[in-house]
């Protein structure tokens, strides 16, 4: 029965920042998916291209993705002009895919590429555009960071417009026209998973479990993921700045009542003239909310200025080891510069 089903072609797109430990190992592990196999279910499907997206990290994953790309044909690089950041990169490997269907890996090994068939089985079961992971462990990022994600989600959630960020998952299992889609269209800054949602008709879960990641310390600080938070917080909708017109309305409102109080008190002689604590307390307070609630509008005003002028959400380019760049030092076999080396490092063996 299974021999009638037809065969889903999957495209596979991994963003590669800090990859050159890593991608050997991930793309080993795709290997065996490249040739014809059956899902759980019994459906027919096949890895037809790994797209290996170079997002000009600090090491030398350049030079892993050239030897990958030598050595097996279904491997395609993507060269970005620099570093564009994780959801970009993605976008761009999207852009340039083929498959019916496209799944999103990360770099390190945390993703078991042998989920991809279950993933497959729950879209097509379930008649989903769009398939997050779902990890059935605790994430290996320790205590801390985990909290701090769980309650950033639950935050978001409550924020958003659009989708269910508790659900997104940088796993994730895409139909193709909507992957290729949202990659089309997408703005400059823009959170790949709040895109998804504006497109994807249906979106599901499946259950995966996750591993440790194949390398030293993570590829993200602290910084970056605040970061990555607040463009997911800005590009979920507008309920943040319902919140400060909110916030604004209610401290108008209490300002009043507070004013007419004062007033009334003051005839009855009940507030004494003294209250210059008070009113450096409530000036703070509403400074505050007023510089916040200037400070939220302005990140909107600021995306809204990108995209007016044409800032690209990610430029796709030659490899820089065979173009122009290379120059004289190409003819003459002298190895190449390595983006992001300190200058005594900048060679290739």
């Amino acid at each position: 029965m299974s021999s009638r089903w037809p065969l889903h072609h999957v495209s596979v797109v991994i963003p590669v920042h800090q990859g050159e430990e890593t991608l050997p190992s991930l793309v080993s592990e795709l290997a065996p998916l490249t040739q014809e196999f059956s899902t759980p279910d019994g459906h027919l499907a096949r890895v037809t291209e790994v797209l290996l997206v170079h997002d000009c990290g600090p090491d030398r994953s350049d030079s892993c993705i050239r030897r990958l790309s030598e050595e097996l044909p279904w491997v395609r690089p993507v060269w970005l002009s620099r570093n564009f950041g994780q959801h970009a990169a993605t976008l761009a490997g999207i852009s340039s895919s083929g498959g019916d269907w496209v799944v999103t890996l990360d770099e390190d090994g945390q993703h078991d590429p042998r989920d991809i068939g279950r993933m497959l089985d729950v879209a097509l079961a379930a008649q989903a555009d769009l398939v997050y992971a779902s990890p059935t462990n605790e994430p290996p990022h320790g205590w801390a960071r985990n909290t701090a994600s769980r309650s950033a989600k639950r935050l978001a959630r409550a924020l958003s417009s659009h989708g269910n960020p508790e659900h997104f998952h940088s796993y994730r299992l895409i139909l193709g026209d909507v992957a290729r889609s949202v990659a089309a269209y997408a703005g400059s800054g823009v959170y790949l998973d709040v895109a998804l949602s504006w497109v994807a008709r249906r979106v599901t879960t499946a259950d995966v479990e996750v591993r440790t990641e194949g390398r030293a310390s993570s590829g993200y600080r602290t910084r970056s993921l605040l970061s990555h938070y607040w463009r997911l917080i800005l590009t979920a909708g507008v309920r943040p700045l319902r919140i400060v017109s909110l916030s604004g309305f209610v401290v108008a409102v209490t300002g009043v009542l507070l004013s007419m109080y004062i007033v009334v008190g003051r005839i009855m002689g009940n507030i004494p003239i003294a209250g210059w604590a008070s009113v450096v307390v409530i000036l703070l307070v509403t400074s505050g909310i007023t510089m916040l609630a200037l400070g939220v509008v302005a990140e909107y005003v600021g995306i809204a200025v990108n995209m007016a002028m044409g800032r690209p959400l990610y430029l796709i380019v030659s490899d820089r080891h065979t173009g122009p760049l290379q120059g004289r030092s190409a003819v003459l076999g002298v190895a190449a510069p390595v983006e992001g080396a300190p200058p005594s490092l900048r060679t290739v063996p």
